[in-house]
This record gives structure tokens, sequence and C-alpha cells, in this order.
């Protein structure tokens, strides 16, 4: 064997990992410095604050005396608290604690009120929500929105010759039709339903204060302009900016045609001709169920091949106030996490196949995936998986920052709390559940189609 041919396979592990690896150590260092700066300002002493597990690759101490150190497996990170037993902070370390003034008690984490041990546990997911926030609010503010007006960007390459679509044009009519105020979806949803279905059309556009009419593809044809992580489409090898002309040896102008033959599809193999830079090629991609989440919170099986469309050009936008963007970015967190429990609860009552819970190969090579598409696509998820992370450390579970907090809530009823061999026993039983919930995911990325 020839092994150059090997190359590609390995340079596309190689960046799927290093993807990976930033991904995650932005999420862990944001989650790990929650923890650390809420303890700090709580009155609680950090001894070690760790990126990654294992042995140790670089260390140093600052002026207050916690160790700051990158370990050698980059699969998390840890605060370790003064007066902890371990990284997990699963107990006291009783000889310590015994040895210790009631002044230097304070800056222990077990001798700190419930309220200063509350908000550091609790920060580490916090941490998580604001990251996200401040992803989506750069993301919203810097792209801005699509007004009323569809006004044109840069056109898309198209396989068709003669159009004279300009950037600046205002679309005010397709076809005869005038075009719906472009910020009302259901209108437009219509409108481009009913253009026909044809390569060219003709467009009556606002251009320099003028009416004038222009020549351009259809508002939505079936460009490619992003891939959906391990799909069907991405597998195959399509990428952003081909434009699919033929279904099933049909030709093809409008998105929703290619659509609609997919989700009738039933998963039969489907035969497609793709245009990219001038050249026509053949691909055969056979689609695969996937759950959607839908607007009243349940979920939809559905025929893909992971494909996203958009307009046959790029529309301009309009520059957004922080405000609207912050709040825009507070809602998308929002969804995440509703779309996120939903589709947990869902695949615990059987309503939807429990493959949609990834492992850390799947979630690898989304990050990889993201990646490959490009810098924006990359931060995105990651806003999208630190909110998924955080939601997770909140769950009720020992060993997780949710069980840390029912801990402390049982303390704040009873007064005390809950005995050192019962914490152990509850972590024990926390970190089998995390176990296998990791060795499932794991076992989903390689068995699940």
């Amino acid at each position: 064997m020839d092994i150059s041919t090997l190359l590609p396979s390995f340079q596309s592990g190689v960046f799927t990992i290093l993807a990976f690896i930033v991904a995650l150590s932005v999420i862990v260092a944001i989650h790990e410095y929650g923890h650390y700066i809420v303890g700090r300002w709580s009155g609680i002493h950090a001894d070690v604050f760790s990126l990654g597990f294992g042995p140790v690759i670089y260390s140093r101490y600052d002026k207050r005396g916690t160790k700051w150190q990158i370990a050698a497996i980059p699969m998390g990170g840890f605060v370790k608290f003064k007066g902890d037993a371990d990284a997990a902070s699963a107990g006291a370390d009783g000889e310590l604690i015994s040895s210790l003034s009631e002044d230097e008690l304070r800056s222990t984490m077990h001798g700190a009120p419930l309220w200063a041990r509350a908000a550091t546990v609790a920060a580490g997911p916090i941490f998580n929500f604001a990251l996200s926030i401040l992803i989506f609010t750069g993301v919203i503010f810097s792209q801005g929105v699509v007004g009323e007006k569809l006004i044109v960007g840069e056109v898309r390459e198209m396989p068709f010759e003669g159009i004279t679509l300009q950037e600046g044009d205002v679309v005010l009519a397709i076809d005869g039709t005038a075009l719906p105020n472009f910020d009302d979806g259901e209108a437009n949803n219509t409108f481009i339903q009913d253009l026909p279905l044809q390569g060219l059309h003709d467009y009556l556009v606002e251009r320099n204060g003028a009416e004038v009419q222009a020549v351009g593809p259809h508002l939505y044809p079936p460009h490619v302009l992003g891939l959906s992580p391990q799909s069907a489409a991405y597998e195959t090898g399509l990428k952003a900016g081909d434009v699919i002309v033929g279904v099933d040896g049909k030709d093809v102008f409008a998105f929703h045609e290619l659509k609609a033959v997919v989700e009738s599809s039933e998963g039969r193999t489907i035969p497609l001709r793709v245009w990219r830079d001038g050249v026509v090629s053949d691909f055969d991609l056979t689609p695969r169920r996937v759950d959607e989440p839908q607007p009243d919170g349940g979920f939809e099986t559905q025929w893909r091949i992971g494909i996203r469309g958009g307009l046959a050009f790029d529309p301009a936008r309009e520059a957004v106030g922080v405000i609207d963007a912050a709040t825009g970015a507070v809602s998308q967190t929002g969804r995440i996490i509703q779309g996120s429990l939903s589709g947990l609860y869902h695949m615990v009552t059987g309503a939807i196949s429990s493959c949609n819970l990834s492992g850390p190969i799947g979630i690898a090579q989304t990050s990889g995936a993201m990646a490959s598409q490009g810098t924006d696509d990359f931060i995105w998820f990651i806003a999208v998986l630190s909110t998924a992370i955080g939601l997770l450390n909140l769950f009720p579970i020992p060993v997780l920052d949710g069980g840390h907090l029912v801990f402390h809530a049982y303390e704040a009823v009873s007064g005390k709390p809950p005995s050192d061999g019962v914490v152990k026993v509850l972590m024990m039983a926390g970190l089998f559940i995390v176990l296998s919930l990791m060795i499932f995911g794991v076992s989903n990325d390689l068995f699940c189609p």
C-alpha cells in the first residue's frame, strides 16, 4: 500500500483532535475559572488550578500561592481548593483541617459559609452560560440582522449565465410578484414555494434610486451553504459552495425540490448531480433518519442528508445594538437548554432514538467538521457546546456540580452537611453513573448509524 494514500485521513484525524482539544480547553478553562474566581471572591483559597489531568507539563505559582498547571490529558480540568481531599472535592483532608485555626479554616472549602460554597460550585456552569451568551452576542452584533427590505449583498456563484443582480440592489418583485417584507417568515415561505421552477427569474430591483429590471436565479436555490457534521452529505464529500442541479435524473432549481425528494425517500440512495466550480459531478447519497426539535417542544423524525441551504445571495444586514444582540444571545442560549432537556426527556421516554446522545468521539468529529467549515462556525459550535456542558454539570449527580449543590441544599434544610461516609458512597455512585453515560455515548459513536 502507498503510504501517501493514508496521509489525507491522517491529516483529517489530527485536525479533528486538535479542534476538539481547542474547543474543550476553552470551555473547561472558563468553567474552572468560574469556580476559582468566585471562590477567591468568597474568601476560599485555591491550591491548584489545572487544565487537564495526569502528568503535569507546565506549572507556576502565583503570588497567592495557587499552583497553575497544564496537564498531559486534555479531557477536562479542576480546581483543588484548600482542605479538599482530592480534585473532585469529594471530601475534606481531615488531617489538614484539624490542624488549622478558626481563621485559617474559613479559607477552606469546608470551613467557608454555606453561601460561599454554593456560589463557588454554581459559578462553573454559570460561567459556561456566560461564555455562550458572550459569543452569541458578539456574532449577532458583528453580523447584524436582515431587515424588512431584502438587499442584495454578495451574489453566490451559480451554474447559470446572464445573472445581472448587483450588490446593493433592493429586491422589490420577482416574476411580477411583489416580495413581502423579508422579516415576515411565513409570507416569504409561501412566496418562495410559489416561484416558478426554472433557472433564471426576472427581478424588479431598486438600484441607485431607480427601479430597474435584473436577472437572477431562484431566490432559494439548492445551494450548499453548510453541512451538518457526520451527515450523509458531509461524509460523501459535498462541500460548501456546491450547487445541486439534478436529483434522480431530473433537473432541480429550488431547494424545496431537493428537500421533498429526500423526505420521501424512505432511506433509499439518491443520485445527485452537483455543480462545483464549473464542473458537474455525480454523487450518491443515502438519507438518514434525524430527530428534529419542534417549536412545541416535541420532536419529528425526518429523512435528511445534512445540507444547509440559503438565499441565492448573501443578504445585506442592518446594524444591531449591543442590547438587542445580548437579548438575542440569551434567547439562543435558552433555546439550546430547552432543546437539550426536551431531547433528553424524549430519549428517556423512547420517543426518539438514544443515538441522539453523542460521546467524546462524536463531539470530537463535530468539532473537526465545524472547524473545517470556517472560524465563524467553529466559534458558534464552542458556544453551543459550552451551554451543553454547563447544563450537564447542573444535573443532580454526585461528582458533578449539580450533585454538590444538592448536598448544599440538604445542609441548608437540615442545618448540617451529610456525613463523610454518605458523601463518599454517593460520590462513588455518581462516578458510576457518569462513567456509564460516557460508555453509552462512546457506544453510540461507534455503532449508531
